[in-house]
């Protein structure tokens, strides 16, 4: 039975982690170089908005759905509608970090925490093991890179405004370090619409006690609020710069949006404090992530690796990839489906098996292709792609894939021969 190591503990890395459990993997470790898993979805909280509605239940009827399920029990709010979004859910990202690890090493996984990876062994286009903080070398019979796109502290100042003291805290647990960069892979950098390299996070989070008591009110009872900023203050040139362009919406220039997470999440990439406390209700604002919010945000889309479908990395026989990683793929959804296939294929692999491409009959399939041709060009890679809005969901929309019925879901998924795929070891038939 094969053993899998993982890189990286976001939503990608604990998706491929649970995925290729269930696949049949005798061994699985995953290693994160913070001191919690989930990465960004401890500051996220966003699910189920637009698209990623129809993604997150094609996961589930093919048995890839854990994560989805458990962020849905620890939900704030459900059927929420904000600009430019629908039928979203906000998860607290109080309480989503701990039920994800629980569930994992229910499983079974070898999570572990604070251990960076650091090197690499080749064998030829293989990867033999990894080392890590402290591991001098685990070995495996397949990877799966999972280590993400943002930072370190170097390419936030260089591509932004500089280190802002995000959650990723790279000063404390180091940078990050993937293995297809340490292979010698060449990465494919993501730039901004205006040629200029990476994307800056999308979203801001402020302490509620900041915020004036009857915002926070209406806040907590209907999970957004949305406050006029008066003209005088209006920008809407930061919103080109957002990696997440479905909140690019003029709308989000010309009021404070906010999100119950259990922060106040501010959908912007950044507010100069000084402006953002010149809006009534915020005038004793203060930030919660990144705490430099006022400033600017984390740079990402610095390094993502050449791909196939199956997600198995371009000139590595037994490297996988899911996230960030595996492209120009905006959010959380995005990565868990991304992480799911990667995990599941890498088993495959493992045992010799076909590797699993998802038909682009589903919007899973069908974004994963059609990402990974717009990586292959220059043009290409100034987009963002995402199930919840801007290019993606259009592009959804267009073909027929977005859908909000749980019929046409599982019907969509049951032709292609996948209703469970993810939920059973590899060559067991339902």
């Amino acid at each position: 039975m094969p053993k899998v190591v993982i890189v990286g503990g976001g939503w990608a890395g604990c998706a491929a982690a649970v995925a290729a459990k269930k696949a049949g993997a005798e061994k699985v470790i995953l290693f994160e170089r913070a001191d919690m898993l989930l990465g960004t979805g401890l500051v996220g909280g966003i699910m189920r908005n637009n698209g990623r509605w129809t993604a997150a239940e094609e996961a589930i009827a093919m048995g890839g759905g854990d994560l989805f399920q458990i962020t849905d029990s620890v939900s704030r709010h459900k059927e929420i509608e904000f600009p430019g979004h629908k039928h979203a859910s906000l998860y607290d990202v109080a309480l989503i970090e701990p039920a994800i690890k629980r569930h994992v090493l229910e499983m079974g996984i070898d999570v572990r925490l604070t251990n960076r990876m650091t090197n690499i062994k080749l064998d030829g286009s293989k990867v033999a093991a990894v080392t890590t903080r402290e591991h001098t070398g685990e070995e495996a019979d397949v990877f799966v890179d999972c280590s993400g796109t943002a930072g370190p502290m170097n390419k936030c100042g260089k591509y932004g405004n500089g280190c802002v003291m995000c959650i990723y805290r790279c000063p404390t647990f180091g940078p990050r370090m993937s293995i297809v960069e340490k292979a010698g892979i060449k990465e494919i950098i993501g730039k901004k619409g205006d040629g200029s390299v990476g994307a800056m996070s999308g979203s801001c989070k402020l302490h509620k006690d900041s915020i004036r008591e009857d915002i926070i009110n209406e806040l907590n009872t209907k999970g957004v609020v949305v406050v006029p900023v008066p003209k005088e203050l209006v920008d809407e040139g930061k919103l080109g710069v957002k990696a997440c362009q479905q909140y690019a919406l003029k709308e989000f220039a010309e009021n404070i949006i906010l999100l119950d997470t259990g922060h106040a999440k501010l959908m912007a990439p950044f507010m100069p404090l000084e402006k953002l406390r010149r809006v009534p209700g915020f005038e004793n604002a203060r930030y919660e992530d990144p705490y430099a919010g006022g400033i600017g945000n984390s740079m990402r889309y610095m390094g993502m690796a050449p791909r196939d479908n199956h997600l198995k990395v371009d000139g590595l026989d037994n490297v996988f990839c899911g996230g960030e990683k595996a492209g120009l793929l905006v959010g959380h959804t995005e990565a868990c489906v991304t992480g799911t296939l990667a995990g599941h294929n890498a088993v495959r692999y493992a045992q010799g098996a076909e590797l699993l491409e998802i038909p682009e009959t589903i919007a899973i399939g069908d974004a994963i292709a059609y990402v990974n041709t717009q990586m292959k060009n220059e043009v290409g890679r100034t987009k963002k792609y995402t199930f919840s809005g801007s290019v993606y969901f259009e592009r959804m929309k267009e073909k027929n894939l977005y859908t909000t019925d749980l019929g046409v879901v599982r019907k969509r998924v049951e032709d292609a021969g996948l209703i469970d795929v993810f939920a059973k070891p590899v060559g067991v038939k339902a």
